[in-house]
């Protein structure tokens, strides 16, 4: 599993990383830096990049180079808490977003404060539904 993200994270972090500290993501990817629930996704790479469940955000999260990644980005974008999260993602990333931090507020059991600190400055606190609903199933 966490090979799948190593891969193109080793390729692209640090170009997300330097993005989401100038406070504009401008280049693609989401999907690996930011990864969803499977089931939310559309297209075949958000799919293939998507998280099947909680169990596989925990081992996500266990993992120490993909957890400090995960962390490190939402603090960069959390550096930005005055920009609306629409300018610093564009809308369709903003979504996706919520939807991850979400699910990583629900698979490190709120022991990661920073999911909550995302949902809370940027979203009014508003959790994903479609990602807590998938997680309920």
């Amino acid at each position: 599993m966490n090979q799948r993200f190593h891969a193109p994270q080793d390729r692209d972090y640090p170009t997300a990383l330097a993005e989401l500290r100038q406070g504009r993501k401008t280049s693609h990817w989401i999907w690996w830096i930011f990864p969803q629930l499977a089931s939310l996704g559309r297209s075949p790479r958000a799919v293939e990049y998507g998280i099947a469940n909680l169990a596989e955000a925990r081992a996500y999260l266990a993992d120490p180079v993909l957890r400090a990644r995960l962390v490190e980005a939402s603090e960069a974008v959390l550096a930005h808490a005055r920009t609306p999260i629409e300018e610093i993602m564009g809308p369709v990333d903003a979504l996706k977003l919520r939807s991850c931090a979400t699910l990583f507020e629900a698979a490190s059991k709120k022991k990661e404060p920073v999911f909550t600190r995302l949902l809370e400055t940027f979203y009014e606190g508003e959790r994903c539904p479609l990602t807590l609903d998938a997680l309920a199933r």
